[in-house]
């Protein structure tokens, strides 16, 4: 299949690929999901690996928390359950470092629905062209087909449990 075929497949542009391709871009859960449906495999395709860990354990130390994501070194996502391959939602931990860039934030949308619950740090949620500070304790649940994008604009790191829906990474 080449970048073109790709592309259409995915409505991910053509540079976009090629960049990740060459691993000189990071990888939203929802795009790598396309990009595993056009090809024919499932998301575990790109993530799973032999590593000698029980994932059908039902707990999750955090010591064991599996990245999903590093997103150019702002925003970390962390595996928040074992075996993630027969649940209906997806349970993640998120540190989102400090960014006074608000150019450089790209608003997304995917299918389902996603709860934020903030732990520590002031999180700015960008949801349909209106801005929302979060504090420890606060929380928010939308409708993901929405455009929505996380911003953290203090010096201190933003930390946040975030459940969506659909499980994209369910085999």
């Amino acid at each position: 299949m080449t970048l073109k075929d790709l592309s259409a497949a995915t409505d991910l542009s053509i540079g976009y690929l090629s960049q990740l391709e060459r691993g000189l871009n990071s990888v939203a859960v929802d795009s790598l999901a396309k990009i595993a449906e056009a090809l024919g495999v499932t998301l575990h395709y790109f993530i799973s690996k032999v590593d000698g860990k029980n994932h059908d354990a039902l707990v999750v130390r955090s010591y064991e928390r599996e990245i999903i994501f590093a997103e150019n070194r702002s925003n970390i996502q962390f595996h928040l359950s074992a075996d993630r391959s027969d649940k209906s939602f997806l349970t993640r931990h998120v540190e989102i470092l400090p960014s006074a860039k608000d150019d450089e934030l790209i608003s997304y949308h995917h299918e389902g629905e996603e709860f934020v619950y903030i732990l520590e740090g002031i999180l700015t949620l960008h949801f349909n062209h209106m801005k929302y500070d979060l504090y420890p304790g606060d929380s928010a649940h939308y409708n993901s087909e929405t455009a929505h994008a996380w911003g953290n604009y203090t010096n201190k790191t933003v930390k946040f449990v975030c459940v969506h829906t659909p499980n994209l990474f369910r085999a």
